[in-house]
């Protein structure tokens, strides 16, 4: 397949800090084991992917969700001859800056951010993560990953020209990223968007009618299914279809993605990074099943008033304590405080919110927030 184009290991621009080579486990190897191994890895258990925590054992959250796109990745990575250690590591850490509640938390962050001429996004606050917050070694800061994986997290959904982005120039700004890094945007969302389904019919809120009148890929699935499985429970039927829609996205991307490259006519990795644009694509018919999936769930599902009603309580309690600590930072624990010495209070305000689970948000909350309230109102 693509093999000609895998990135080679040893290839690799190395960490910031040396490091001596470990003795049966290569570079990208050692980053997918401390990136599992961190904290920030295992607060995607309590942080929301679409319904929120705690509302059912059986919805994704943002931990399960990045299980399923490293799944994904690494497959389509094996069948083309791509590097399946780096593709692991990288699905593993793309989602580590995400805050909690969601999508809608990061665009509350970034929206009291913008009052400092500042901003939040989950990919930077990812690299700070890696780079920074993650102090469980005596010899650096961080988890001092290879180059390659801290480039795919910056690189996760978007390149980026020289200046465009300052604190990212390091990361070779106007150059594309490897093709496992590029597999990985596409990877999530096959993910989301199947996941995203499932979880929505689950909850009871679509039926796959609906879904079959909106999106002409998992019609012709529902179709052959209830053809091959006539007795079979409509739950039933629905897991099958979705399977088989999820089954054609993955195919879609590996051929969409050989196609490309072979239309491309790239030669090695080094092309890869020089080619215009990315090379890691659905084929037609998949895109467009894609962009139908998203559409029906934006409609169906993303907008519905229980899950807008619980979005917006989140983006008010977030909002509240962002200008809680900016009006009493003695409340941020000491490290924080600390931080906030050298750096503006808003960033440390920030870091210290975009860090927190669902539920460490909620108990910050009422002991914080909802407690200094209580007590200015007591006060004559």
């Amino acid at each position: 397949m693509l093999s000609h184009l895998r990135f080679p290991v040893e290839a690799g621009r190395g960490r910031r800090y040396p490091e001596p080579e470990h003795p049966y486990r290569n570079a990208f190897q050692r980053d997918r084991d401390r990136v599992i191994h961190s904290r920030a890895f295992r607060r995607l258990e309590a942080k929301t992917q679409v319904f929120a925590t705690g509302l059912s054992d059986h919805f994704r959250n943002r931990l399960t969700h990045t299980l399923e796109v490293a799944q994904i990745s690494r497959t389509v990575a094996s069948v083309l001859g791509l590097n399946c250690d780096l593709v692991e590591a990288l699905a593993l850490a793309h989602d580590l800056g995400h805050p909690p509640f969601g999508h809608a938390g990061e665009a509350e962050l970034n929206h009291q951010m913008k009052a400092f001429g500042d901003s939040f996004d989950h990919n930077i606050h990812a690299l700070r993560l890696v780079e920074t917050f993650e102090q469980c070694y005596a010899r650096f800061p961080g988890l001092n990953l290879t180059f390659e994986v801290r480039e795919g997290l910056v690189k996760h959904s978007r390149d980026f020209e020289p200046g465009e982005f300052p604190e990212l120039d390091d990361y070779l700004p106007g150059f594309r990223p490897p093709l496992e890094a590029q597999l990985i945007d596409l990877a999530d969302e096959i993910a989301y968007d199947t996941s995203d389904l499932d979880d929505a019919f689950a909850a009871g809120w679509i039926r796959p009618s609906q879904i079959a009148q909106q999106v002409p890929a998992f019609r012709e699935a529902w179709e052959t299914v209830q053809t091959m499985f006539p007795g079979a429970s409509e739950r039933e039927q629905f897991l099958e279809a979705e399977r088989s829609v999820l089954n054609s996205l993955v195919t879609g991307l590996i051929e969409g993605t050989l196609a490309a490259a072979k239309s491309g006519q790239v030669e090695d990795f080094e092309d890869v990074r020089r080619f215009p644009e990315r090379l890691a694509r659905f084929t037609p018919t998949c895109a467009d099943a894609a962009r139908d999936l998203k559409a029906f769930l934006k409609n169906y599902m993303y907008g519905a008033a229980n899950l807008e009603s619980g979005r917006r309580a989140a983006c008010i309690r977030l909002a509240k304590m962002f200008q809680t600590f900016l009006q009493r930072p003695d409340l941020l624990p000491e490290n924080y405080s600390v931080a906030a010495l050298s750096e503006p209070l808003h960033r440390v305000i920030c870091d210290y919110i975009a860090g927190m689970t669902d539920t460490y948000f909620e108990r910050v909350y009422s002991s914080e927030v909802v407690k200094l309230d209580s007590s200015a109102e007591r006060t004559p």
